[in-house]
Order: C-alpha cells, then structure tokens, then sequence
C-alpha cells in the first residue's frame, strides 16, 4: 500500500513540472498564452499594453510631432489664403495692408528725395494730365473694390476723412526710361519717357489702370509673403548643410521657377484688371493694346539691346501682352458701350472740357527743353 502512494505521489510531481501553469492560480492560467499573443509582457496596468503603438516603425514623438507641425502649417497657410479680384486666382499673403502702406510711404519719402530737382511740379501740364486721368481711375477702382468685395480698398476708404476716393499721390519724372510704377498706398510715378509711346488719356489709362490693378490685387503684399518663406527657407538650409552648396542653388533655382514666373502672372492680372479698370472710367480699353504694340515696334526699331527670353523676364514679351488684351477687350468693350454707350459719351465729353480748361489754364510750367532738364525731349505738352 505504501508503494502505490509513493508511485502516487511521484505521477503528480512528475505532471507538475511538466506543466507548471497547473499549479498556477485559477486568474493567471492564461496570462501566459495572452502575453504571447499580444507580444507584451504579462501583467496588470503596469504593462505596455495601454501605450501608444508606432507608426510605419517610428516611435510615437516623431510622428506626432510631424503631424501636429504639419497641422499648424496647414492652419496657417489656409488662414491666409486670399483670392485676387476678376481673376480669381488663389494665392498666400502673411503681410497686412497696413504693413504694406507703412513700408509704401518710406520708400515714397525715398524716391521723393532721390528725385529730387527732376520731379515735374503739380502744375506741368504732363503732371495736370496724369493727376486728371489718375483721378478717375482711382474712383473706378473704388467702385472696382466695393464690386468684388475688395476688403483692404473698402476699410481705406472708410478710415479716411476724405471725400474722395482712396488718397494717390502721381508723381511725374523726367527721364528718359519709359516706365511707370505703383508702391503700396497708392503712390504712382510716371516717368516722362513714357510718352514716347503713350500719345493720349486713352493709352495713359491704360498705364494708370494697370498700376492701380498692382495695389488693388495687393501684389506687392503677395512678393513679400512669398519673399519671406524663400529666406526661411535659405536660413534652414545652412541648418543641413553648412557648406552652404544647397543654398547656392536654392536661391538661383528659386528666381528662375518661382519668382519669375509669380512676376510675370503678377503682370498678367495688372493687364487685365487694369483693362476693366480704364473701361469702367470711359476709357477705351483698345488703348492698352496700342501702347504695347507701340513698345514693341519701338524694341524693334530702337537699336536697342535684345530683349532676354520670357522665362528669364519679369513681365511677359511683348506679343504675349498684345495676345492677351485680344481675349480681354471684347468683355472690356461690353463694360465700355454698356447703357447704349451713353454714360461713357457723357463722360468723355466732360474729359474733353476738362482738357480744354487744363490748356487754357495759368501758371503752367515750360516743358522741360534741352536748357532747363537733365534729359529728354519736350514731354510737357498736353493732349
């Protein structure tokens, strides 16, 4: 008897050592097949089976911290997306318009003081005709504004103390470059060289109008934006590679497929907003395409240097302009005789004795000759 408890005895060591969870407590019986099955450790809330998991292999503050930065960026791209006017093209300013007319006026008061001794005086009578032509188009482009929802136009109009439109200053330099440009808060320069090709208010609207479209698309704004990001960008790269080889080729890379081609669609939009712009104030928008037709001939013909390819230009050639104003003047035309043509034979009878009483005006100064400017011919006779 006592040998049958013995080999009793010896069956059950021999079953418990060869499975030991028997032996285990009721609870944790399986805890050792879960903890396989789930490659973790076996235990209570002490274990891994409550963290975060990786994500494509990486551990969990890497890709948060890429999602999150992208989320932000996402944030504030989609923040300060805006839509320029008539074209409805999509594009991302960071700069106010307050900024933007703070830093306008300081170049101002610069060219002011670099030009100083050949700015013509507001009673020349090139400077009377750009201010007169300059005035209406400044009053479409407010009535342009309030049409589509310009908001930086709109809130600069109700800020100001004036009656009139939004406060442009024309300024008229003599010299030989046929040229014209806009700085935010609206200060327009007109270089007298410009009227070799620009031979009445029709085609000079159509100049003002263009400069004006820059100012009311916010354009210079956009070029900041933009500006900003690439010299972010520049600064991150010396982070990478110290040498500074990437950012050698960042920089000419960045002008040649961002920058130039951003400029010459800037140019585009000034054209054709410009176009509705001189249309929506009576004048004839088939002007536009007579002043760069007029430009071309005078490329052609000047002896000057060749013009650089388009894809190395800020503006487009020539032919892509006049291409363009073909698609845009038949709605511009539409603009230009609407009501009959009766509102804009009104006006244009009023520019017609504003023109006259401009010439029979006082106090005119003698346009500037070979005695009394630095250079050019005679640009001070009105049309």
């Amino acid at each position: 008897m006592s040998n049958k408890n013995q080999q009793y005895r010896a069956r059950n060591n021999f079953l418990s050592n060869a499975n030991p969870s028997r032996s285990s407590s009721k609870g944790n019986f399986l805890l050792p097949n879960a903890a396989q099955k789930f490659g973790g450790r076996a235990g209570g809330a002490g274990g891994r089976s409550s963290a975060v998991p990786p994500l494509f292999g990486l551990p969990p503050y890497i890709w948060m911290t890429a999602g999150g930065t992208t989320l932000a960026l996402g944030y504030v791209y989609f923040s300060y997306l805006e839509e320029v006017p008539l074209t409805h093209r999509k594009r991302w300013i960071a700069t106010s318009p307050q900024l933007e007319k703070q830093l306008g006026d300081q170049e101002y008061r610069n060219l002011l003081r670099q030009f100083q001794g050949k700015i013509l005086p507001p009673s020349h009578p090139a400077s009377r005709t750009v201010e007169r032509v300059g005035s209406r188009i400044a009053a479409s482009a407010l009535q342009f504004a309030k049409e589509q929802n310009v908001q930086h136009m709109i809130r600069s109009r109700a800020n100001s103390n004036q009656t009139q439109v939004p406060p442009f200053t024309y300024t008229v330099v003599r010299s030989e470059q046929a040229n014209a440009f806009v700085l935010p808060g609206n200060h327009v320069f007109v270089m007298t060289g410009l009227f070799r090709y620009v031979r009445d208010e029709d085609e000079l609207a159509s100049v003002l109008g263009h400069e004006t479209a820059h100012n009311v698309a916010r354009h210079a704004g956009e070029k900041m934006s933009g500006s900003a990001v690439v010299n972010l960008l520049a600064r991150l790269s010396l982070l990478f590679d110290p040498s500074g080889v990437a950012l050698t080729l960042m920089l000419p890379a960045a002008a040649l497929f961002r920058e130039l081609p951003h400029s010459r669609t800037q140019e585009t939009e000034a054209d054709q907003i410009g176009v509705h712009l001189a249309a929506s104030a009576c004048y004839d928008p088939r002007a536009s395409k007579r002043v760069f037709a007029a430009m071309k001939q005078g490329a052609d013909t000047g002896g000057k240097q060749q013009q650089p390819p388009e894809f190395l230009s800020t503006h487009p050639s020539h032919e892509s302009r006049i291409s363009n104003f073909d698609k845009w003047i038949p709605d511009a035309m539409r603009l230009f005789e609407s009501d009959g043509g009766e509102r804009c034979r009104r006006v244009r009878r009023d520019m017609a004795l504003a023109r006259q009483h401009a010439a029979r005006g006082g106090g005119r100064s003698p346009p500037p000759t070979a005695s009394n400017s630095t250079s050019g011919p005679d640009y001070g006779s009105p049309w």
